[in-house]
């Protein structure tokens, strides 16, 4: 692991590759699974503030779990998560007409109907983000249902930190990224 700032980095985020195909897995990750999505205590408060604005957006199988689990829940191990549509999919997944996944609530943040786009878990994923005591250490997560993303993402010659930029900018700010990828492209190949 490397640190850049207040992060400690996995080298597999700079050494594997990863392109999201939609075509190929349908946005399985907000699919499968035992538990909905982590949530920060402020993205719970955020969640019911705008769901209101969110919810025109989502299938009622999503409203319908939401109004019986709340727009957050905690789970069985005492952490905040996304609630779930019978134990399955993420209550804020909505299909379009090839049965893809996307998010409900990024939906409504690219209509305009909110101002935050999802939760963070969600925008770094592959990346894992586990906060410690000063620090925020940042995994690669290998899930055999991104197999098409690694397979594009190497054909593509993406690195997994350059395909969740944006969400590391959202998290650490441009300067962080910026020392990264400055570390990246400096770095001395063993």
């Amino acid at each position: 692991m490397i640190r850049i700032g207040s992060a400690l980095v996995s080298e597999d985020l700079l050494e594997r590759q990863f392109a999201c195909d939609l075509n190929a897995c349908h946005g399985k990750c907000c699919v499968a699974g035992d538990a909905g999505a982590p949530l920060t205590q402020e993205e719970t408060a955020t969640l019911q503030s705008i769901y209101t604005n969110v919810a025109p957006f989502l299938r009622p199988e999503g409203r319908e779990a939401i109004a019986a689990q709340g727009t957050s829940i905690v789970s069985q191990s005492g952490d905040l998560e996304t609630p779930l549509v019978n134990d399955q999919e993420c209550a804020y997944v909505v299909f379009d007409e090839h049965q893809r996944a996307f998010c409900g609530i990024e939906k409504a943040y690219r209509a305009g109907a909110v101002d935050w786009m999802k939760p963070l878990s969600c925008h770094l994923y592959p990346v894992r983000a586990l906060e410690l005591d000063e620090l925020t250490a940042l995994n690669y997560h290998h899930w055999p249902i991104c197999s098409a993303a690694c397979d594009l993402g190497k054909l593509q010659k993406t690195p997994v930190y350059q395909f969740v930029k944006e969400a590391l900018v959202r998290k650490f700010g441009r300067n962080w990224f910026a020392a990264l990828e400055a570390y990246d492209q400096n770095k001395i190949p063993n």
